[in-house]
């Protein structure tokens, strides 16, 4: 049955017209919906770990606008959480983590506990598997381990990434086994997502562009081509899309080396480069600029109608370069259904 859905059949290789369609974040704050969703379940984390309200977030945005793809509703900290190391977000301010700085603060991390924590995740990849309309497929996702170890060692989010890189050059060892209890986790809960019904997996290295090439390839390509065998080998059939933003000439190399299915492609991808040099080796997967969707109007059609020519005659689904930012008018993201949807190649 899931070789009829297009969003498999995109990863699988074929060119879908009208290509296949989801957005990243499309489950959130733009929606008046999720906002009163988000009301009733107290705290983000717990919203999280709540499968009836995680599973009717992410089915309202396919609700409205008919996408091919729903993604799981949770969030890439949960995997530092289910580790034992202390997550909070707070209104204002995002994550706050209690940093992880010295061998001994990773002391305290201990992966014996991590399936009973995610137990609420996998319920709501279960329950979607269940709800979801037959055509729509299933992603699951994760945090890549550089992004993931960025917030477990800064505490929070960063925008240098300084404590992040002393400890990664000033104390390797120490630093390579976070990375390594990291590959571990995120592998066996992304398995765990597969049993549950996730029919593909999205691994989100947001912070990837943060990294000079000899590190990017140790610390981004590295962990992402283990995760890809691992599932390939565990779980055969189950395609997996890679997310390195801000690579910019490393996605070659990260395509090539990971051996992901798809790449999505952040909004600084040239669409020329991307159908020419990685669409050949994989379905690509983006890339409008998220603030066009807040713009909407013709600045907004002819976004869609660039990337559409670019990249409409091969193996491709329609996204984002980033997600999709709260300010965001509902009635512009079904301006960018429609037109996608009308698209005859």
């Amino acid at each position: 049955m899931t070789v009829t859905k297009p969003f498999l059949r995109a990863l699988a290789g074929e060119t879908v017209t009208p290509p296949p369609f989801w957005l990243m974040r499309q489950a959130g704050r733009y929606l008046p919906e999720y906002r009163a969703t988000r009301a009733q379940a107290g705290s983000f984390l717990d919203l999280c770990y709540n499968p009836e309200l995680a599973v009717e977030v992410t089915l309202q945005p396919l609700r409205r606008y008919g996408f091919d793809a729903a993604i799981l509703f949770s969030d890439i900290l949960v995997v530092p959480d289910g580790l034992g190391q202390q997550v909070a977000f707070k209104e204002g301010e995002g994550p706050v983590l209690a940093p992880i700085r010295s061998a001994r603060d990773l002391d305290g991390l201990d992966i014996s506990g991590l399936h009973d924590r995610m137990a609420p995740v996998y319920a709501t990849v279960n329950g979607l598997s269940k709800a979801i309309p037959a055509t729509t497929a299933l992603i699951g996702f994760s945090g890549a381990p550089w992004t993931v170890a960025t917030y477990m060692v800064e505490g929070g989010g960063s925008k240098d990434f300084a404590n992040t890189k002393r400890l990664m050059w000033s104390e390797p060892e120490t630093f390579a086994r976070l990375m390594d209890l990291l590959v571990e986790a995120t592998g066996q809960y992304l398995i765990r997502q597969i049993d549950n019904g996730a029919e593909a997996i999205q691994i989100f290295d947001t912070w990837a562009g943060a990294l000079p090439e000899t590190e990017f390839r140790k610390w981004v390509i590295e962990p992402a081509r283990k995760l890809v065998e691992r599932i390939h080998a565990e779980r055969p059939g189950i395609p997996v899309i890679g997310f390195p933003r801000g690579a910019g000439i490393l996605y070659e190399a990260y395509v090539t080396e990971t051996k992901v299915n798809g790449v999505s492609l952040d909004t600084s991808v040239p669409l020329d480069w991307a159908a020419k040099v990685l669409q050949p080796k994989c379905t690509v997967q983006g890339n409008l600029d998220p603030i066009l969707v807040v713009a909407g109007g013709e600045a907004l059609d002819a976004g869609i109608d660039r990337i559409l020519k670019a990249l409409g005659k091969g193996p491709f689904i329609f996204n984002l370069g980033h997600g999709i930012i709260p300010p965001t008018p509902p009635e512009n993201v079904a301006r960018l259904a429609e037109r996608v949807k009308a698209f005859k190649g």
